[in-house]
């Protein structure tokens, strides 16, 4: 029985250094390695840069008062429709003491006058129709009585101005009717009844009302690197994507490059604007961030390959083209002349034809 027992564990051991050896042996052998390949093919390449920007109208106005004082009634909110003269809000005017104690003043002072100039051009009358006094002299009487009656009215519509800010006689050119100064697109509305407001002044440049814009009139600002915008200029085609409409895209003509740059980041970046074609079914809310993709470069029907098959040695390229597939690959490694590149593929100028196969990565 132990004779059966040693025989079997002499054969399990020689089995074990016999797998070992095969094993071995097996990983001691070369592998072939296999690549993949691609085919060089005739394409059309586009070097493009993408600046990143928001969209807003070309001009927003600022609707600012013409008088001091406190917002009596709002009649427009954020996003309406507007039309130009169309009131906003309605100021109430909160007077000074001081200048309201100056006008009372002065109507006092001209009511003094005009009372005593009325009386005076009576008397001044009654003598002329007696033919007691010259028609020049009574001419003269007349001027100064309408002259008082004048500084008079004047007064009383200064102090209606310092109170209301307002006259009756001027009431459609009312200072206290906030107006929108042109058709648009109310974008903001700032303030709300009760507020205080000012007028734009030396010192202050006022109380916002409103915002307006034309919203038919967009514009896209942005900026882009100053390694590219050397590349760029005015009038070039520009396509628009934005954020919050997926799937679509704005034609753009580049319209503004900033003449000088300012840093971002650590790098300096040049600001640039391009006006947006915007179809009337669509609607483009200002604000909207955006990708402007500007093409830089491009060339037409062209032998290309990808960029990975690609070989840099000093200043000369190499591709490997493929030679033969069985029993395994076999490549040649042949120098060309390379042209523009699209980040993906190159152009080959020389060295290559379309449909050659040249090797890429290899596979695992």
């Amino acid at each position: 029985m132990k004779k059966y027992v040693k025989i079997a564990l002499m054969v399990i051991i020689g089995l074990i250094f016999l797998g070992t050896f095969v094993f071995l042996y097996q990983k001691s052998q070369p592998k072939s390695t296999v690549y993949e390949t691609l085919k060089a093919e005739i394409t059309d390449l586009e070097k493009t840069t993408v600046a990143t920007g928001k969209i807003e109208p070309r001009d927003e106005i600022l609707i600012k008062p013409q008088i001091s004082g406190i917002i009596d009634e709002v009649y427009k909110e954020a996003g309406q429709t507007i039309k130009k003269n169309e009131v906003i809000a309605k100021v109430k005017v909160i007077p000074e003491l001081g200048t309201l104690n100056s006008a009372e003043s002065r109507v006092r002072l001209a009511e003094i006058n005009a009372k005593q100039a009325e009386t005076d051009f009576a008397r001044m009358k009654k003598l002329y129709e007696d033919k007691l006094i010259s028609s020049e002299e009574y001419e003269k009487s007349e001027v100064s009585v309408k002259q008082v009656r004048e500084e008079l009215q004047t007064a009383k519509d200064n102090l209606e101005i310092v109170k209301e800010g307002i006259t009756k006689n001027s009431a459609s050119f009312s200072s206290t009717l906030i107006r929108s100064t042109i058709d648009g697109l109310i974008l903001d509305v700032p303030v709300k009844a009760g507020n205080s407001v000012i007028m734009s002044n030396t010192f202050n440049d006022g109380t916002t009302i409103a915002t307006v814009a034309n919203m038919n009139d967009l514009i896209f600002r942005g900026n882009i690197d100053e390694t590219e915008v050397g590349r760029i200029h005015e009038g070039m085609p520009v396509k628009i994507t934005l954020g919050a409409l997926q799937n679509m895209a704005f034609d753009a003509k580049l319209e503004y490059i900033s003449p000088k740059g300012v840093e971002q980041n650590g790098a300096n970046q040049f600001e640039i604007k391009a006006a947006i074609s915007v179809p009337d079914s669509v609607t483009i809310r200002s604000g909207y961030s955006a990708n402007a993709e500007i093409v830089l470069e491009h060339a037409n029907k062209v032998l290309a390959v990808s960029e990975s098959t690609i070989e840099f040695s000093g200043d000369s390229t190499f591709v490997y083209v493929m030679t033969d597939s069985v029993p395994e690959q076999k490549f040649d490694r042949r120098q060309v002349t390379t042209g523009m590149s699209d980040g993906i593929k190159i152009e080959v100028k020389s060295g290559l034809k379309a449909n050659d196969v040249v090797r890429g990565t290899q596979k695992d």
